[in-house]
């Protein structure tokens, strides 16, 4: 790569990065993995940044790497991994309530396959419209549409599922504290 391009390189990466880490972000649920991400994705860019003919695409084809390396790390993944039918609950870091949605939402994204999950960012997150993303993806606008209303009526089932199960703790919890009240009238009746 002559050095001029190189130069290109160095600051196209300097202007985009903060933009191309919140993509990554949005890609895998873990920060530090965002990082690796971004910077694999980065180091193949680099290789081919002379056949990018036209720069102005650069951030397309960097999201379509992030998106094929994520893939490839979650086809690699260690078998030992089990699906659960109850997700762990959200961290919460911060007790503000955008940050506890933030949080549930990034949590309730690990149900989807990677293709969906991918669809919802690029159309929710990233704003791209359906052609946008279908370009980014290599597929076709009918399947990106298909996959958008899969993936989101999967995660409507989600949260439904998590509201429901929230219900029914918080009904245990107040049937479990009448008993106990019940319980300790009774003892203070026999001593009395």
């Amino acid at each position: 790569m002559a050095h001029g391009e190189v130069l290109e390189f160095e600051e196209y990466v300097r202007t985009r990065q903060e933009a191309l880490l919140r993509s990554a972000r949005r890609l895998v649920p873990d920060p530090v993995d965002a990082q690796d991400l971004l910077q694999t994705a980065l180091v193949r860019t680099y290789g081919r940044w002379d056949g990018i003919a036209d720069k102005s695409l650069a951030d397309a084809y960097l999201r379509r790497v992030m998106i094929n390396t994520r893939t490839e790390w979650w086809r690699a993944r260690k078998l030992e991994e089990v699906p659960t039918e109850q997700l762990p609950d959200a961290s919460v870091e911060d007790a503000t309530e955008q940050h506890a949605d933030r949080a549930l939402l990034m949590d309730v994204l690990k149900v989807l396959a990677p293709k969906q999950r991918s669809v919802v960012v690029l159309r929710h997150w990233e704003q791209m419209s359906t052609e946008e993303t279908a370009a980014a993806l290599g597929m076709s606008t009918g399947t990106v549409k298909s996959t958008l209303h899969r993936a989101l009526a999967r995660l409507r089932q989600e949260l439904e599922s998590r509201e429901l199960d929230a219900r029914t703790l918080e009904r245990s919890d107040r049937t479990e504290q009448t008993h106990a009240g019940r319980e300790e009238r009774g003892r203070e009746r026999c001593a009395a």
